[in-house]
């Protein structure tokens, strides 16, 4: 796992080699290595997105704000594409994601909503190993909360 140190060093924790191998590749690829899809990034990515948004969701209510309207409008400004694309970015997550071909071609990591999805992938990867806490303070260690 000494490939992914300067990751681990970035996000404050480690995750198990095999999923964080799955957080990282991209449907595209598994369908050109023969990659079975169960192993993909997509279903860490939907669950990455409930992580983050439940701890945003809890930053903005532990600072004293209750009312929904306030509250979703923070959520809203916190998390979105843009926000989630930079921070893919920051940490260089587009260099260590298995990309097909094409999307190599075509460099789709420059799409704010891809590298999104990818940060999403590792959250829910991040998760699944450590569990809300741990995920909790990678989020306010890459400034998201």
């Amino acid at each position: 796992m000494t490939g992914y140190q300067e990751l681990f060093d970035k996000i404050g924790c480690t995750i198990e080699e095999t999923l964080l191998e799955q957080a990282l590749c991209r449907t595209a690829y598994a369908r050109e290595n023969a990659v079975p899809l169960s192993r993909t990034m997509d279903y860490l990515a939907v669950l990455g997105d409930a992580v983050i948004e439940i701890s945003v969701i809890q930053s903005i209510i532990d600072a004293g704000i209750t009312d929904k309207g306030d509250i979703t409008r923070q959520k809203i400004d916190k998390v979105n594409m843009s926000v989630l694309r930079k921070i893919a970015e920051d940490i260089d997550l587009p260099s260590l994601v298995h990309w097909g071909k094409g999307e190599l071609g075509m460099h789709i990591w420059t799409s704010g909503r891809v590298s999104a999805e990818c940060f999403e992938a590792l959250m829910g990867a991040v998760y699944l190993d450590s569990g809300l806490d741990t995920a909790r303070k990678v989020l306010n260690r890459l400034g998201l909360i």
